[in-house]
């Protein structure tokens, strides 16, 4: 007789309750949880990433959470590598293991495969971003077809940042991003693991939102920007990049009202679940849904 799945995937956008269901399962099995959302790695960020709290943590064991200093620029092929070298030997133990998280890719390296995509040099990366706003999505995506056209046509419409990574992907390395993608395989065996995506209603998911970003103005975010700002990091790194940085900055560094901050950062939290749910729908449509 078959052995059932021992690791579990939760996947869903922020705000959706996947952590709980996480730590639920885990008390109940003796799981062990492993991060797979790409900013609650860094330990700068425990309040904005709304990262399992102290008291969570010990409930369950966790990993790979806050274990990256905001200076650090961890990539997919980083956190796979981190991940494997964990899940390898939990699963000659026969313990169970639940990654949960909301960064798309990292479950695409698993269960489709990871691309040896060569890094992008930034001042290449900075030329291509110049060139989409000089020239608009329509007329961006026209270039991106003549070198790059399955990346073209797969790429949602809106989806900036992904158009931006393909044409940077050709610029630098002379290949489309869809040939390197297409040379690879899944880092976890298709028998060995099992999935869920959780999706709450809209309505419900964007008053979530709105409810944990006054939970983490209570708890301190503002504090946790301040310090990270008066490190002078370069804005590039991923932890700058993070839902609520630019936002409460924009509060601690110039003549914005809180109440304005707050409410930017209501909508970009918002705005990130949309495009999460997105993502998931459309590169996750075999997985059940919860």
């Amino acid at each position: 007789m078959s052995q059932p799945p021992l690791v579990t995937l939760i996947a869903g956008p922020t705000a959706s309750g996947k952590s709980a269901l996480a730590l639920k399962m885990a008390r109940e099995t003796d799981a062990v949880i492993i991060n797979a959302d790409s900013q609650q790695l860094y330990a700068d960020l425990r309040i904005l990433t709304a990262r399992p709290s102290i008291e969570e943590e010990a409930q369950a064991d966790h990993r790979l959470y806050g274990v990256a200093d905001a200076a650090e620029a961890w990539s997919v092929g980083h956190w796979s590598r981190a991940v494997l070298d964990m899940v390898k030997p939990l699963t000659v133990e026969r313990r169970p293991v639940i990654l949960v998280g909301g960064t798309g890719l990292y479950f695409t390296a698993l269960t489709r495969g990871l691309a040896d995509i060569p890094n992008v040099p930034t001042e290449v990366r900075d030329q291509v971003e110049a060139d989409y706003l000089a020239l608009g999505e329509a007329a961006f995506r026209t270039r991106l077809a003549e070198v790059d056209s399955p990346a073209a046509r797969s790429i949602e419409r809106g989806d900036r940042q992904r158009l931006i990574r393909a044409m940077s992907v050709y610029a630098a390395s002379g290949h489309p991003l869809s040939r390197w993608q297409a040379q690879t395989m899944p880092l976890l065996s298709p028998d060995n693991w099992t999935s869920v995506v959780i999706e709450p209603d809209r309505r419900v998911l964007y008053d979530n939102c709105d409810r944990r970003v006054d939970q983490m103005m209570d708890q301190g975010a503002l504090n946790e920007v301040r310090a990270l700002l008066s490190r002078n990091l370069s804005p590039a790194l991923p932890a700058m990049k993070a839902i609520g940085v630019r936002e409460l900055a924009a509060y601690v560094s110039s003549n914005l009202s809180r109440k304005q901050a707050v409410e930017d950062l209501k909508q970009a939290t918002r705005n990130y679940a949309k495009r999460q749910l997105t993502w998931f729908r459309n590169q996750t449509r075999g997985w059940p849904r919860s």
